[in-house]
């Protein structure tokens, strides 16, 4: 079984596949809070804990981290706990295939290139992914299969807390659909805004990219495609989401291990 990894600013997101190239399945998946004081034993220990019964059978590891104190532990979690498994880590120099048509592709995360790897597997057409997690990732492919770049906007959760931090009379509240766009409540009015607002953002980014692609070298349909742990707040309210992948990059970390390992890995 292949054992993937994303590290995110939040949280740490676990995926175990059965099978290999489009005959493989996502068995089971879990999600963990991200400490960036964790060290590699208590990664391992964690993890172990999570997996459960699946823990040994591991054949193969395919990850990626966003947070630097993070991966330098999952490098040493995976030669300590892990030497004998065929392991995958992204970074540059990985043979991803996406090409980066960006000014400097080192700063490019390598989530956001693995989600454009996942999406052009999924589609055949250019693609707009709105990874809704600690900051709203938007990124732009091409039908064949280019990072074009993007757009970054705080996430939710970051907006909710700098909101409640800073004006003494509002706090923090569920994120939850309210009666109406127009709250009749203080808390209803938070609720409007955080969801309809978020919604509304999106919408108008994603509008806008569409229509400078059409202006560019990049005309013809394009697919809009949701992933992230807060994407299912939006799902409802936007008009331009068209797809929905909760497990966008935990697909793509399988892909990028398969283009990279010549032959499956044990069973």
């Amino acid at each position: 079984m292949l054992l993937t990894i994303d590290v995110g600013n939040t949280n740490i997101v676990l995926g175990l596949y059965q099978g290999w190239g489009e005959q493989a399945q996502l068995v089971r998946d879990w999600r963990m809070r991200t400490d960036a004081r964790m060290t590699a034993d208590e990664l391992a220990l964690t993890m172990r804990g999570l997996l459960g019964s699946h823990a040994d059978a591991v054949t193969g590891i395919s990850a990626l981290s966003t947070v630097p104190a993070v991966l330098r532990e999952l490098r040493v979690m995976l030669s300590r706990y892990y030497a004998d498994v065929p392991t995958l880590v992204v970074e540059p120099g990985v043979r991803t295939g996406v090409p980066l048509l960006v000014d400097n592709p080192k700063e490019v995360g390598a989530d956001r290139v693995i989600n454009t790897l996942a999406a052009h597997h999924l589609h055949a057409t250019a693609c707009v992914v709105v990874d809704f997690g600690t900051s709203t990732n938007i990124d732009v492919i091409s039908a064949k299969g280019e990072f074009l770049g993007g757009v970054f906007a705080p996430g939710i959760e970051i907006s909710v807390d700098a909101l409640a931090a800073r004006a003494a009379a509002l706090r923090k509240v569920e994120l939850v659909r309210p009666r109406s766009v127009i709250g009749k409540n203080t808390v209803e009015c938070l609720q409007s805004g955080i969801l309809f607002g978020f919604a509304g953002q999106v919408d108008g980014l994603v509008r806008r990219i569409v229509a400078e692609l059409d202006r560019t070298t990049h005309p013809g349909p394009v697919t809009v495609i949701a992933t992230g742990g807060l994407a299912p707040l939006v799902l409802e309210e936007s008009d331009t989401i068209a797809h929905h992948y909760p497990d966008l990059t935990l697909m793509g970390l399988r892909l990028v291990f398969e283009r990279n390992t010549p032959h499956p890995p044990g069973n």
